[in-house]
């Protein structure tokens, strides 16, 4: 298995590709601002063929690029119907206008086919298995995706992509439009706390880390994991 990513141009949203091996099809995602090129000069260096762009949720940092990488290739985009609508206008995501973020300087348009994401749902696309766990609080609509580690380089039994939901010490905002703390928490601790400690995490922005890390120093998940000590 091949897993590899990098940090966009803007936000330092990561961007990730997935193949079963060099010379594959593969899945993208996350594809945000400014991965065009970045993008392109991953695919050559391991021969890979984009088969669908896979969005944890729908704010604009990890959808801006869908519309040119999907159109390029003809390929699907896949996201979760309560961010189906930030793909047509992910200004409802933050608040504002495109022409107010980018000063009118940047274009945005949706991808042409788009399909829905569903809790529980395993996907086998690219030849990788992929399992989606609906995930709100980040918007409603964010999803993780885990997927077999086995012979990557991390060799671990799970990989967990969690785009916004969870990071290296913090988690995704829940203050922008969409956004529900109660939810988030509850996401936390029905999808995140029940995944085993060895399972690496890739997140949205930031170094990948592990759960069993998490657990012990993520100030969110120990409020959780302590809860119940205390007659929570």
């Amino acid at each position: 298995m091949l897993v590899t990513g990098f940090p966009a141009e803007a936000f330092g949203t990561n961007c990730y590709v997935v193949a079963p091996g060099p010379g594959e099809q593969c899945l993208v995602v996350d594809p945000g601002i400014g991965v065009l090129d970045r993008l392109d000069e991953v695919l050559a260096q391991h021969r890979l063929h984009p088969a669908a762009v896979l969005l944890t949720h729908g704010h604009l940092d990890h959808t801006f690029s869908v519309a040119p990488v999907c159109g390029a290739r003809g390929i699907t985009a896949y996201v979760h119907p309560a961010d189906r609508e930030l793909l047509a206008d992910p200004g409802k995501g933050l608040g504002i206008g495109l022409d107010e973020m980018f000063g009118g300087r940047l274009t945005y348009s949706e991808p042409d086919d788009v399909a829905e994401l569903t809790d529980g749902a395993t996907l086998t696309l690219a030849g990788v298995e992929i399992t989606v766990d609906h995930a709100p609080g980040h918007t409603g609509g964010s999803v993780l995706f885990r997927l077999p580690g086995a012979g990557t380089s991390w060799d671990a039994e799970q990989l967990c992509l969690s785009g916004d939901v969870l990071f290296a010490g913090s988690i995704g905002r829940t203050d922008l439009p969409g956004g529900n703390t109660t939810a988030m928490m509850a996401s936390l601790r029905d999808k995140i706390l029940p995944l085993a400690d060895d399972t690496v995490v890739l997140p949205g922005h930031g170094p990948e880390t592990t759960i069993g890390r998490e657990r012990a120093v993520n100030p969110y998940l120990r409020e959780l994991t302590e809860a119940p000590s205390r007659g929570l």
